[in-house]
């Protein structure tokens, strides 16, 4: 579907798009032919983004969106129409904030709105008029590994990212099943070096793939049609991820403890699941 939609030109709507691996996703879709329309929260970000794309020849247009709010995605939506046909749709907005079970309910409540809500919002503003548009196009929810092993430390963010997961897959579903030209799929990156990271870390860390090596990775799983696109990098391979989403899945069908992955009594026996990869 992926190559089907490119081929075909049209919009390329991205939200969180000013910085990371948004920015770098409208790079790449602007160097094959897409018309971008860039959505994020910073004005500034926006209007960067946007100056250095357009040096490149993109056809580039901006909206100052905050995807909590579903009006404000809707009106989003509206200005992709005047645009042309959409071919990609990427809902990649997302926040980080600490949290507990039991403490920083605001911060809670900032995560599920902007990491799970915006993304519906923006399922359910443009997904209707994609369909009826009957070409082509496929949707990207960017999703997180925290959302699928939900490792300890941030029980916020990971149900936050765990619904991203949840909803992307009942997207894919509906879709198939109501036959339409529309995919899918799920982006999950690794750890990726982004201007928020480098904000901190001076320096990119060897372990850490660039947002245009994740991007890449991206793009090339979804034309080949592939829903769970989880990225690695350079310390993290796919062997590793497979375990990993393995062993958290087995703590159901075996009745373990509850993220028995970082329990000491299961230390020795994961660490030996890790090598054996069985």
């Amino acid at each position: 579907m992926f190559d089907k939609a490119i081929s075909q030109g049209g919009v390329a709507v991205i939200t969180g798009g000013a910085s990371g691996v948004g920015f770098a996703a409208a790079q790449n879709l602007a160097r094959r032919g897409l018309s971008i329309l860039l959505a994020d929260v910073s004005a500034d970000a926006l209007e960067q983004a946007a100056s250095n794309l357009s040096e490149k020849g993109a056809q580039v247009q901006t909206l100052q969106t905050d995807v909590r709010d579903a009006d404000a995605v809707a009106k989003l939506a509206e200005t992709a129409k005047a645009m042309g046909p959409i071919a990609v749709l990427m809902n990649n907005a997302g926040i980080s904030r600490p949290t507990t079970s039991w403490d920083n309910a605001q911060n809670w409540r900032d995560l599920i709105e902007v990491n799970l809500f915006g993304v519906l919002n923006g399922v359910q503003a443009f997904v209707p008029g994609m369909i009826d548009a009957g070409r082509p196009a496929v949707v990207i929810n960017t999703g997180s590994k925290q959302g699928i092993t939900t490792p300890p430390g941030n029980p916020g963010y990971n149900v936050s990212k765990a619904g991203v997961k949840v909803l992307t897959e009942m997207l894919a579903h509906e879709l198939r099943a109501a036959e339409v030209p529309v995919s899918a799929h799920l982006f999950v990156p690794g750890f990726t070096y982004t201007g928020m990271i480098s904000s901190f870390i001076p320096e990119k860390p060897a372990s850490a793939w660039t947002s245009e090596q994740t991007i890449s990775h991206l793009f090339e799983r979804v034309s080949a049609g592939d829903f769970y696109v989880l990225c690695p990098d350079n310390e993290v391979t796919p062997e590793i991820d497979q375990r990993r989403v393995s062993w958290s899945a087995q703590d159901i069908v075996e009745n373990r403890p509850a993220l028995s992955r970082w329990h000491p009594d299961y230390a020795e026996r994961f660490a030996a699941f890790q090598q054996s990869g069985s």
